[in-house]
């Protein structure tokens, strides 16, 4: 069975992967099942990564959560691996087969007594803004993170750890798991070999001035489309206008926002195109009558997601516009006016829609958290390929990618992990 929180102050494991989404529990699961010690780590409550936020996959339309579960049941049953959330890494020393890694653990204020009875919640009259849902909703401060919270375990908000209504909160709890006066712990982890799987954040709206710059409600990122649309989300699965809940006639997907620009982000982020496409479905499926219009500099669907764009391609509900979306207004009813220049017939348009989809590309999260030792990065803040020093990039970390081809960097970097970790 996967360990959690260790009692001693020194863990020892073959690798240390940094970072809990699909690409570095890919990772963990390969490397555990040809019996490898691993540590896995992760910042956030719970692994999944952004992953468990999505509603469906391309090109099969199926929901993440079976992979995902998959996944769980793989490391759950499994002794090689020791997963530990809300924990970071402060330093790093030694060489590669030999690592000295320092861990910072925060507190979860409920400990392993916690059953998930849900119990502490119903009474806690405390609310929060939901992270998982980006802040559409809210959450109590004591909160289960998602449905397949891994570990299976509630925490507790540490901005209301001292809110007078955490005691209420305390002393609902019939199996004593809220233990409000944890403390931040640090150990350190000798390790062979370091994956760093940190994945990717999406591009901040309030850089994009033209295109509302984060200020138009009815202008939304790619990713809190897919909390809209998904049952778990704040609408249970009602795609509608975040302004006034109306439902949906006419929307406009806006590609490259920020992207292949030089003022933002200078490189393609290569899923956005995909992934518009497949939101448009969820858009299809609820109101069969919309009109799609999705505005593009140019189409990237290599391989196997051809058919995929083909497919939208025929809807004659659906528009496809090239040319890049200059500007964003606001309309007194609440829609907004998407102003581009056709750039096949060099006519300027003014589309109105409901609302309107921003792809934000995908930012590195090294760009914040950058890795250890030296790591080189390239000029994007993506781990460079060349680097030598047992520090393995892996996922979005390692460049923009899509989920089968996370889960195919994982599995490689199980067998770096090995060949890394032997040098000692």
């Amino acid at each position: 069975m996967a360990l959690f929180e260790p009692v001693d102050s020194q863990i020892t494991a073959d690798t240390l992967i940094v970072g809990g989404g699909v690409a570095g529990m890919t990772t963990a699961i390969e490397s555990a099942e040809i019996g490898k010690d691993v540590i896995l780590v992760e910042k956030d409550p719970s692994i999944g990564g952004r992953v468990a936020r999505m509603f469906q996959y391309f090109p099969k339309m199926c929901p993440p959560t079976c992979g995902i579960e998959i996944n769980l049941k793989r490391i759950r049953g499994n002794e090689h691996v020791r997963v530990l959330t809300l924990t970071e890494v402060e330093n790093v020393t030694g060489e590669p087969g030999n690592f000295e890694v320092t861990l910072k653990i925060s507190p979860r204020f409920v400990n392993e007594k916690c059953t998930g009875c849900g119990d502490c919640e119903k009474v806690c009259e405390i609310e929060r803004d939901s992270d998982f849902n980006y802040g559409l909703d809210k959450t109590k401060a004591v909160y289960l993170p998602h449905l397949l919270a891994y570990p299976p375990r509630y925490v507790v908000d540490p901005k209301f750890v001292a809110d007078p209504g955490m005691k209420k909160v305390a002393e609902a709890c019939p199996y004593g798991a809220i233990d409000l006066d944890m403390q931040p712990r640090t150990i350190t982890a000798k390790v062979g070999a370091i994956v760093w799987a940190t994945g990717w954040k999406p591009y901040d709206m309030e850089k994009l001035e033209n295109l509302g710059g984060g200020k138009i409600k009815n202008v939304i990122q790619n990713v809190v489309m897919e909390r809209l649309a998904s049952q778990s989300g704040p609408t249970q699965g009602k795609i509608q206008r975040p302004s006034d809940g109306k439902e949906i006639s006419t929307i406009g997907f806006v590609q490259c926002a920020g992207s292949r620009d030089e003022n933002h982000l200078p490189y393609c982020s290569t899923i956005c195109c995909m992934a518009s496409m497949k939101q448009a479905t969820y858009v299809r499926e609820q109101y069969p009558d919309a009109e799609i219009h999705l505005f593009y500099i140019d189409v990237r669907s290599p391989g196997r997601w051809e058919d995929f764009y083909v497919a939208r391609q025929a809807d004659e509900k659906f528009h496809f516009h090239r040319g890049k979306v200059a500007r964003i207004t606001e309309c007194s009813n609440g829609n907004v006016i998407l102003e581009a220049e056709n750039t096949l017939t060099g006519e300027m348009t003014k589309t109105e829609v409901d609302m309107a989809v921003l792809a934000t590309g995908m930012v590195p999260s090294n760009v914040d958290n950058p890795p250890p030792l030296g790591t080189r990065l390239d000029e994007f803040g993506f781990v460079a390929p060349d680097n030598n020093n047992g520090v393995i990039g892996i996922g979005v970390a390692a460049r923009p990618i899509d989920v089968s081809a996370s889960v195919q960097d994982g599995t490689g970097a199980a067998l770096k992990a090995v060949i890394v970790a032997g040098r000692r």
